[in-house]
């Protein structure tokens, strides 16, 4: 690999642990864990689009909050002047 590719993978790797730690706030401040969340190393590397992140599995009743923490958003969203 060389140095423009690891420079690559460096910016990658930076750009996924920056969206795993807004996420992770984000779902903290709404009383929700994913214990296994995690960014996927298998993704670093790729030459095709960022990194990814893992969410993990998680059980049924962290599932529904978090099914209507994003329904609240989505009709807060279809609700709002700029999409009527």
């Amino acid at each position: 690999m060389n140095t423009t590719q690891k420079t690559g993978v460096s910016t990658k790797i930076k750009d996924a642990e920056g969206s795993l730690d807004t996420l992770r706030e984000s779902l903290t401040r709404a009383g929700i864990t994913l214990p296994s969340l995690q960014v996927d190393p298998s993704t670093w590397s790729s030459s095709t689009g960022p990194a990814m992140l893992d969410l993990g599995p998680c059980n049924t009743e962290t599932a529904a909050r978090l099914s209507a923490l994003l329904r609240t958003a989505a009709d807060r969203t279809e609700t709002t002047p700029e999409n009527r």
